[in-house]
């Protein structure tokens, strides 16, 4: 990743009643202070938690009902509170990566530049560079290949071979 943006070097948007303003998307819930680099587009209705830190790469979208998360309150809950702390990590986005409609990227995870995140993927672990993941848990389905200005979409070769070719359909 290179040259992230702090936050403050936008000016906000005027927030929704009831949300922090933030200076990407007035139906953002922005929290923390999460680094996000130039030219990065977040959609409407996201929670953004940079709470446990959170620095986004340049150039990447980030699609509407995406929830990217740095704690966790499930020990504390579980335990009647006998665990007294919120869990923390930081997230770290590449540069270039779409992240699909309602995914959800949980604490402590590293996303690599020029990945895809599918829509409504649940992200446990980190994705490597160049990969697209899918599904719930996201398990990596494809490699993004960058030939000049062509994107296409290899299959893993655990994938079946009757499968739409990628570059038909958006992953």
């Amino acid at each position: 990743m290179s040259d992230p943006q702090p936050s403050s070097a936008r000016p906000p948007t005027p927030a929704a009643p009831g949300l922090p303003l933030n200076p990407y998307n007035q139906h953002a819930w922005v929290v923390g202070e999460p680094v996000i680099g130039e030219g990065t587009w977040i959609g409407a209705f996201t929670v953004i938690d940079g709470s446990g830190g959170l620095t986004v790469g340049r150039g990447c979208d980030i699609s509407s009902g995406v929830h990217v998360y740095t704690h966790s309150s499930a020990r504390r809950c579980v335990s009647g509170r006998r665990y007294p702390t919120v869990d923390r990590a930081p997230v770290s986005i590449g540069d270039f990566v779409f992240i699909g409609a309602n995914a959800t990227i949980n604490m402590g995870v590293t996303i690599g530049d020029h990945a895809i995140v599918g829509a409504g993927a649940v992200v446990t672990r980190d994705v490597p560079s160049h990969t697209v993941v899918q599904g719930v848990p996201a398990r990596a389905t494809a490699r993004v290949v960058l030939t000049g200005e062509d994107v296409t979409f290899a299959p893993l070769a655990s994938q079946p071979s009757d499968s739409v070719h990628p570059s038909t359909r958006e992953p």
